[in-house]
């Protein structure tokens, strides 16, 4: 049987990284056998174990590999605009999106994985994979709020970008949740609706901290 080349090795592990990826956005960490990942990744389920140790070091390397596609496509969508609050608005408008609810594939990573990392028994790897990934997101949330001219005033803008944050990732929770329903619809709308209020939390929180 002819051996397969480094290169080739490399471009395997890619894969099942990227199929996993996807799957587990899909279904959650705990929703998707190795045996399927490998299935979708046209590779055999014996030759799995030529590219991880275990089944939970897959699901650290597709969680990492989700935050960073997130990650990146809201820097790039920051990077679109020139003023902070139309780049916050894209970002809220992008989350709460009806697309982003009935597409699964891509499913907020913070969505798609909280259920499972909540569930687990004890910290671990994965666990300290998603709380950083969390709090990248969120500081790229926070790179679109106006500075503070004060540290009260950036104290109260960390306060509300993670309120506003929250919100979002609570919305698209439910959203998912119910499906496409008439409910589902208006709570991503309301959603939508409060955020780019001229009121926002960020306002809010600044005058009543």
């Amino acid at each position: 049987m002819p051996r397969v080349s480094r290169q080739q090795t490399e471009l395997n592990r890619v894969s099942i990284t990227e199929t996993a990826t996807r799957l587990y956005r899909e279904r959650g960490l705990n929703g998707v056998s190795v045996a399927e990942i490998m299935h979708e990744a046209g590779l055999t389920h014996g030759g799995f174990y030529g590219h991880f140790e275990s089944k939970e070091a897959l699901a650290n390397e597709a969680c990492v590999h989700a935050f960073e596609q997130s990650a990146n496509a809201w820097k790039e969508k920051i990077a679109a605009h020139r003023k902070k609050r139309t780049a916050r608005k894209a970002i809220i408008d992008h989350y709460l999106a009806p697309s982003k609810r009935d597409n699964a594939a891509e499913t907020c990573p913070v969505v798609a994985f909280s259920g499972d990392i909540a569930h687990e028994g004890r910290p671990s790897e994965l666990h300290q994979t998603y709380v950083k990934g969390l709090q990248t997101l969120m500081e790229a949330y926070m790179s679109t709020l106006e500075p503070g001219k004060s540290p009260r005033e950036d104290s109260a803008n960390r306060q509300a970008a993670v309120v506003e944050y929250a919100l979002m990732v609570g919305a698209m929770t439910l959203a998912r949740a119910t499906g496409k329903t008439a409910l589902s619809d208006e709570i991503l709308k309301s959603a939508r609706t409060f955020l780019n209020s001229d009121a926002s939390a960020v306002e809010r929180l600044a005058l009543n901290g």
